[in-house]
Order: C-alpha cells, then sequence, then structure tokens
C-alpha cells in the first residue's frame, strides 16, 4: 500500500497527530478517537493494524499494554512524493510573498 493511501484515512491521520505528541498506549488512542470520532477499540485497532503494517508505526510491549510510536520512514516518503509536484504551487507562493511585500511598501509609503 502506498504511503498516502494510508494517509488517505482520516481515522489513521488522526492517530498519527495524536502519536505525534510522543509514544502512546492502545487505550488512550481509543480514548481520543471515540471521544472526538466516535470510533470503538476494534476499529481503532484495524486502523493500527493498518499503520503498523505499512511501517508508519511501531509498537512496543509493555507487560500487557501495547504502546504506538510514529516511525517516520513512510512519512518520508509521502514527502517524497509530494515533492515531485512543490513546482506547481511554489512559483504561486512566491508570487504571493512579492504582493504581499509590495502591499507592505505601500503602507510604509503612505505612513
Amino acid at each position: 500500500m502506498h504511503a498516502l493511501d494510508v494517509l488517505g484515512d482520516p481515522t489513521r491521520r488522526r492517530i498519527l497527530e495524536v502519536l505525534r505528541g510522543g509514544e502512546s498506549a492502545v487505550g488512550e488512542l481509543v480514548g481520543v478517537l471515540h471521544r472526538e470520532l466516535g470510533i470503538s477499540q476494534p476499529a481503532v485497532s484495524q486502523h493500527l493494524r493498518v499503520l503498523r503494517d505499512s511501517g508508519f508505526v511501531r509498537v512496543r510491549a509493555d507487560a500487557q499494554r501495547r504502546f504506538y510510536m510514529i516511525d517516520p520512514a513512510p512519512l518520508r516518503e509521502a514527502s517524497d512524493w509530494i515533492a515531485a509536484f512543490r513546482k506547481f504551487w511554489e512559483h504561486r507562493l512566491d508570487a504571493l510573498a512579492d504582493e504581499i511585500e509590495r502591499g507592505k511598501r505601500r503602507r510604509r509609503r503612505r505612513s
């Protein structure tokens, strides 16, 4: 599965957002996702399995508890793929920055 296919699901993106803050136990993830999205424990487990199988997260066992953390390699893969398309919006952002600077200069001249 391509990295962007995995990231296409909003629940999996939310799991990664939560894990961005650091390692988290399954129960904590279930609590957040149930509270925010109404997602059940079995559904969270399925999403975690997809993330684990695709390499986005690693799991660490501590007795009966499972802790998940982000593995950045697949995120780099997605970033590299997107970078090939960056040229389509970078010139627009450069033009926007130029226009903003032009407006600032006009305001300074009026002051």
